[in-house]
């Protein structure tokens, strides 16, 4: 027979047990500053939208409100499968964006350079200077031509490569959107 001593204790158990699952939330204010309570009324009001709780299941992370608690909208906080995300992808494309104008500004003074060269060397009357604008002419058009392959590559990583590997790892595709 149970007594009433051992359904005192149990009830006791019982309800020990229950607090010691309390929820704790977590918030970061505007200053950055990083909080935490186990009441949910002290979280202020224009945080509750962004808590996170601490100690739960990943699918629960991130509530809302008080009353209807809902999932964080996936979106805001969403990675690639390798955990990236859209800062590593718009900084890699700008990355490639910043290579691409170097390399087109490159090209444009060799560019000038080499057409100066011409000019010289069409004036020239000297069969030796004639030679010596020759030679550079050739190591600039050689120059311009190793830069438009770079140019080349370049356009080739904004354009196919990166885009390619962002539906690989399943990044957005407005994140590489140029």
């Amino acid at each position: 027979m149970i007594n009433m001593k051992d359904i005192f204790f149990i009830l006791l158990l019982l309800f020990t047990t229950e607090l010691s699952y309390a929820e704790v939330y977590k918030w970061v204010d505007e200053k950055g500053g990083v909080h935490f309570t186990d009441d949910f009324l002290q979280i202020p009001e224009k945080y509750r939208p962004v808590i996170e709780k601490i100690g739960l299941p990943r699918e629960e992370v991130g509530k809302k409100t008080e009353g209807d608690i809902l999932p964080k909208k996936k979106e805001d906080n969403y990675r690639d499968q390798l955990g990236r995300g859209e800062e590593y992808w718009k900084g890699r494309v700008e990355e490639w964006r910043k290579k691409l104008r170097t390399l087109q500004e490159r090209n444009e003074s060799l560019r000038i350079k080499y057409n100066e060269l011409t000019e010289k060397y069409n004036d020239s009357k000297s069969s030796v200077e004639r030679a010596i604008l020759r030679n550079e002419r050739d190591q600039i058009k050689n120059e311009m031509e190793q830069t438009r392959l770079q140019v080349g590559e370049a356009e080739k990583m904004l354009d196919k490569k990166i885009p390619e590997e962002a539906d690989l790892y399943k990044a957005k595709q407005e994140w590489i959107r140029q």
